[in-house]
């Protein structure tokens, strides 16, 4: 059996053996096998795709192919929250520490930037000394100690997906949805959690466009788990406009400080709160979501989530000052406004183009070694739905320089549309879980 054979029979549309998964696994994982040759091979399985068996069986081998973590020394029950990814998605930033105020023990792995999307560790790397890479004892110890840690996972977990990870980062191979659910759930079974909650993107600024294709991918992560005795929940919820308003790590840090202060925006509010009181359910903590949700936004506003954060920063290192003193995050030299053509409402905002906006910026990757601008990023002032006047701002682009805020502002400007009338979208789209799938008419705004 060689790269190549397994190549070219994915390449011409054969299904793979779990033998085969496994020896490609293998040569990722301790680099026999040339990243040139799994390039070739992720982009036969993009543009040829696998069966749910093959899907499993490469989720099983990456989640074997390192160490394992054993969170049975933490007591309680252990809920991991995932999001597929998107632009402005800092909600791991909020529902972490929220949650964690409550006293669930949150263990979260987390990765870095990944195309278009922003990634958890890049942001929390914005806050100076705040460090992401923590060994496994050191890790479950902090867990223990402080009731959450965020980090990287370390080289000997899941290394075969770090590998693949950063190839679909560089070779136009992230949005397909059997790497995308292995990957995902290859860290969620090696990170030893007991349940777990996805948070799955549909929409422009997602890695799948359409609800169709997001509920295929929930129910393939829900499958996934569940065939692996954890009960697992997916949300689908909508990625055509950015998550929030800040776009950009250091940007979307300071709003998860103001989203957990109670002064976040509506729709990353509204999100954080769901996922959390499904965490808070999984961990036994209540079925009633609702109740969940009250508990969980007392604990906004009596400052415990806040609170959580802070004592979570400084357990990894990191300067806690930051949560009242913003000036402490990396700031960009240059800001200017993308501003409205014409009068009306705000009909739609390219979420996909926000981001490889900001991408352009330097808040992203083009390849797996590329440094990030910290700094850069863009912030809405408006959303789908607003009211706006002609000449009036829709966002503020946070750039290096004025030069290269101006080489921005006529993409970001096309990005918005605007309309004589246009209504907010609705942010939570399907429910998925072993049961079934449920439509959440119930969740979603009403027209303003």
């Amino acid at each position: 059996m060689t790269a190549l054979e397994l190549i070219r029979d994915k390449r011409d549309g054969h299904a793979h053996s779990e033998e085969a998964i496994g020896f490609l696994v293998r040569g990722a994982a301790d680099g026999t096998i040339p990243d040139y040759q799994l390039a070739a091979w992720l982009m036969a399985v993009r543009l040829r795709g696998m069966s749910d068996a093959e899907t499993s069986a490469l989720t099983l081998a990456m989640a074997a192919s390192g160490r394992q973590l054993d969170l049975s020394s933490i007591p309680g029950r252990k809920v991991d929250k995932h999001s597929t990814g998107g632009v402005g998605d800092k909600a791991t930033l909020v529902v972490g520490p929220l949650v964690a105020s409550l006293g669930i023990p949150v263990a979260k792995l987390s990765g870095r930037a990944l195309g278009h999307s922003g990634g958890t560790l890049d942001k929390l790397e914005s806050i100076e000394g705040f460090r992401v890479d923590l060994e496994v004892d050191e890790f479950i110890s902090q867990v223990r100690r402080v009731g959450i840690a965020i980090a990287g996972q370390t080289a000997d977990m899941v290394p075969a997906d770090k590998v693949f990870y950063a190839l679909r980062d560089t070779t136009g191979t992230v949005d397909s949805v059997p790497l995308i659910a292995s990957s995902v759930m290859s860290k969620k079974l090696a990170a030893g959690a007991d349940a777990i909650v996805l948070d799955v993107k549909a929409g422009r600024g997602a890695f799948v466009a359409t609800v169709e294709e997001g509920e295929a991918l929930a129910r393939a992560l829900v499958a996934i788990g569940t065939a692996a005795k954890r009960e697992t929940v997916a949300y689908v919820t909508d990625m055509e406009q950015p998550l929030g308003r800040a776009v950009g790590n250091a940007l979307e840090v300071s709003e998860a400080i103001d989203t957990l202060a109670g002064k976040g925006p509506d729709d990353l509010a509204r999100l954080s709160l769901r996922l959390g009181a499904e965490m808070l359910r999984l961990a036994g903590r209540g079925e009633d979501l609702e109740a969940n949700e009250a508990a969980l936004a007392e604990a906004i506003a009596d400052g415990r989530a806040l609170a959580k954060l802070s004592e979570l920063i400084r357990a990894q290192g990191g300067d806690p000052r930051v949560i009242e003193d913003r000036s402490r995050l990396p700031h960009s030299a240059a800001q200017s406004a993308v501003t409205s053509d014409s009068a009306g409402r705000v009909a739609a905002i390219d979420a996909l183009e926000v981001g490889l906006a900001v991408k352009s910026l330097g808040a992203g990757r083009d390849r797996k070694t590329d440094p990030i601008d910290l700094s850069v990023g863009l912030v809405l002032q408006k959303k789908v739905g607003d009211e706006v006047q002609a000449g009036e701002t829709l966002a503020v682009v946070h750039a290096r320089s004025a030069d290269q805020a101006a080489a921005v502002l006529p993409r970001l400007r096309a990005a918005f549309a605007i309309a004589s009338d246009a209504r907010p979208r609705p942010l939570f789209l399907r429910r998925v879980s072993a049961s079934g799938i449920e439509t959440l008419a119930e969740l979603q705004p009403r027209p303003s």
